[in-house]
C-alpha cells in the first residue's frame, strides 16, 4: 500500500490528538504522522517528545501567538515525505481500513474525503452520519467504534469535499496551498475547495472510509479558547465573521455548495457600487460585495476600522461619488430607498447576471444595474 502523511495541526487538543494518533497507528500500514503543534500549553509538546516513533514528525510553534490551520496545514504538507497527504483534524478518529478505503479511489487530479460520523452537536446532513460515540474523550470507546463503524460503512461514493481530505501532494502544491487571506482559520477550506473545482480536480466522498469527528474542537468549541461542546468561542465568532466578509470580497458571493457539499461557484464579476445618500452602516454592509465603491460620505473612518480584518486595501477601492466609474458592471443605489429585499438581490447579483447574460441597463427593485461588459474573473483565483 502507498504510504500516507497524515497532516494534523493541533492547538491545546492533546486529549483528542492522542485518540487520533492511536487510531492512525491502529491501521495495518504504519503511515507518517505529522503533528503541527501550534503554541499549545496543555502538555502537547511533552507528550510528543515522549513518543518513540520515527514516523511521527513534528513542528512546534513556540508561540505565544498561534499560526492557525491555514499556515500549519501548508507547512505540514510541504514537510511531508510521502507523495500522498491526508489533511486530518486532531479531533478525528479513524475507522479500521480508513487508508485502504480512501486510497482505492485516489488518483492524480482527485481529492477523496472520508465520511464523518458526528455526535448531534450540529444539524444532521445528507453528507454525514449522526451517531453519538461520545461528546468528550472519556466517553469514547474504541471497541464500540470499530464494531459499529463496520455496520455503518456503505460501498459507494458521492461527489463532495470536506475534512478530512486526501490527495496527491503535488496536486495541492500546484495551486499554491491555502490563501493567507483566511488566516488563522475559517472559510479557508471553502476557498481551497472552490479552487480545486476550478482547477478541474474530481472530488469524491468515500462512504466506507469513516472518521469519528468530535466536532469543531480546534477553535469553535475549544475549551482553551472559551468554547465548549456546542458553545462557540469568542475567538471563533470573530474569525468566522471576519473571514466570511473576506470570502465575499474575493468570490463575490457567500459560500455555496450542493446538499452533498460539492462547491457551487457563481461567476466573479467586476462590480462597482455607486452609493448615494450613504451612511457608515450601509458602507459596512455593501463594501464586501463590490470591486469598487463610489460614495458621497467620508469613508476614511470606516476603512480605518475595518482594515485590520482584511488584506485587501480598502482605501484603494473607495472613490467619491463624482469620480469616473470604470467597472464592467455598475450598481446604482440610493441609500434612502434600499430595502432588505434589495440587499438580498445584491447577494444574488452574480447569479442574476449569469442568467441574464445581456449588456445594457435594467432595474431590480430599487437598484439600477448597468452592464457594459460581461467578463468572469473567478479562474484568476485558482493559483496563489
Amino acid at each position: 500500500m502507498s504510504k500516507i502523511t497524515f497532516v494534523i495541526p493541533s492547538r491545546n487538543n492533546l486529549e483528542f490528538l492522542q485518540l487520533a494518533y492511536k487510531s492512525i497507528r491502529n491501521l495495518e500500514t504504519k503511515h507518517e504522522v505529522l503533528v503541527l503543534n501550534d503554541a499549545s500549553t496543555d502538555g502537547t509538546t511533552e507528550w510528543i517528545e515522549a513518543q518513540n516513533d520515527k514516523d511521527l514528525i513534528t513542528y512546534h510553534n513556540p508561540g505565544p501567538e498561534r499560526i492557525g490551520i491555514v499556515g500549519m496545514f501548508d507547512k505540514g504538507i510541504k514537510m511531508a515525505k510521502t507523495d500522498i497527504i491526508f489533511a486530518f483534524h486532531a479531533d478525528m478518529v479513524a475507522c479500521k481500513d480508513l487508508d485502504k478505503n480512501i486510497l482505492k479511489h485516489l488518483k492524480p487530479g482527485t481529492v477523496v474525503s472520508a465520511t464523518r460520523v458526528e455526535p448531534p452537536l450540529h444539524p444532521p446532513g445528507p453528507e454525514k452520519l449522526t451517531e453519538n460515540f461520545g461528546i468528550e474523550v472519556e466517553e469514547f470507546n474504541f471497541k464500540n467504534w470499530y464494531e459499529r463503524s463496520e455496520e455503518l460503512k456503505q460501498d459507494k461514493t458521492t461527489e463532495g469535499i470536506f475534512a478530512p481530505w486526501c490527495m496527491y501532494r503535488k496536486d495541492f502544491l500546484a495551486i499554491g496551498g491555502h490563501d493567507e487571506l483566511f488566516a488563522p482559520q475559517s472559510k479557508e477550506d471553502s476557498d481551497l475547495f472552490n479552487r480545486f473545482i476550478l482547477k478541474g480536480y474530481q472530488v469524491l466522498q468515500s462512504w466506507d472510509g469513516l472518521v469519528y469527528h468530535f466536532t469543531s474542537r480546534g477553535s469553535r468549541f475549544n475549551k482553551h479558547s472559551g468554547g465548549a461542546a456546542g458553545k462557540n468561542s469568542q475567538e471563533w465568532i470573530h474569525t468566522t465573521t471576519k473571514n466570511g466578509r473576506n470570502f465575499i470580497r474575493k468570490w463575490g458571493h457567500f459560500v455555496k455548495h450542493d446538499s452533498l457539499m460539492k462547491p457551487i461557484i457563481p461567476p466573479k464579476y467586476d462590480i462597482g457600487i455607486k452609493l448615494e445618500n450613504a451612511n457608515e452602516q450601509l458602507l459596512e454592509a455593501l463594501e464586501p460585495w463590490c470591486t469598487s465603491m463610489y460614495t458621497d460620505i467620508d469613508f476614511r473612518s470606516y476603512c480605518e476600522k475595518e482594515q485590520p480584518n482584511t488584506q485587501y486595501s480598502l482605501l484603494s477601492k473607495m472613490y467619491g461619488v463624482e469620480d469616473d466609474i470604470t467597472n464592467d458592471i455598475i450598481l446604482n443605489i440610493n441609500g434612502k430607498l434600499l430595502t432588505q429585499q434589495d440587499y438580498q438581490i445584491i447577494q444574488q447579483l452574480s447569479e442574476i447576471i449569469q442568467d441574464s447574460g445581456e449588456i445594457g441597463e435594467f432595474k431590480l427593485g430599487n437598484l439600477k444595474v448597468t452592464i457594459t461588459q460581461i467578463k468572469e474573473y473567478q479562474d484568476e483565483f485558482i493559483h496563489l
